[in-house]
C-alpha cells in the first residue's frame, strides 16, 4: 500500500500540470543532445525531487526508480565523522547536505570524489551527450 502523495504523483514531464512553461523547455533539455548540468532551487514543497524524478525517468525509463539507501562516512579536516544517508539508483544520487550541518562542504566534495572514483553509473539506456 502506498501514500496517496506517492501514488498520485506525476511520472513524467507531460504529466506536470503546474509550471508548464517550466516543463517545456526541460521537455526540450531532455530531448536534445547537448544536456547541460542542471541546478534546481526553490522552496520546500515547490516540485523540486517531481520535476527531477520525471527528468530521470525520462531519460532512463523506469529503472530510476529502484532506489536503495546507502550510508557514508566522511572525515572533516578536524578529523570529525559525519554520516549521511543517499538513496540512489544504478542512474543518479539524491543527497540533502544539510544533514552534514556547517561540514556539507566536506560531504558533498568526498561525495563527488568517491563517486568519480568507483561509482559508473548505466547511462546505456539513452544516447547521453552524443556517447
Amino acid at each position: 500500500m502506498s501514500l496517496w502523495v506517492d501514488k498520485y504523483r506525476p511520472t513524467n514531464l507531460n504529466k506536470l500540470h503546474y509550471h508548464q512553461e517550466q516543463a517545456a523547455s526541460l521537455k526540450r533539455l531532455v530531448q536534445s543532445d547537448d544536456f547541460p548540468h542542471l541546478l534546481i532551487y526553490g522552496p520546500s514543497g515547490a516540485g523540486k525531487k517531481t520535476r527531477m524524478v520525471c527528468i530521470l525517468r525520462e531519460l532512463y525509463g523506469a529503472g530510476v526508480e529502484k532506489l536503495r539507501i546507502e550510508h557514508m562516512e566522511f572525515i572533516t579536516p578536524s578529523k570529525k565523522k559525519i554520516e549521511i544517508s543517499t538513496v540512489a539508483s544504478n542512474y543518479h544520487i539524491e543527497m540533502n547536505p544539510s544533514d552534514a550541518g556547517i561540514h556539507d562542504r566536506v560531504v558533498i566534495m568526498g561525495l563527488l570524489k568517491e563517486v568519480a572514483q568507483s561509482h559508473s553509473l548505466d547511462t546505456s539506456h539513452k544516447d547521453f551527450k552524443g556517447q
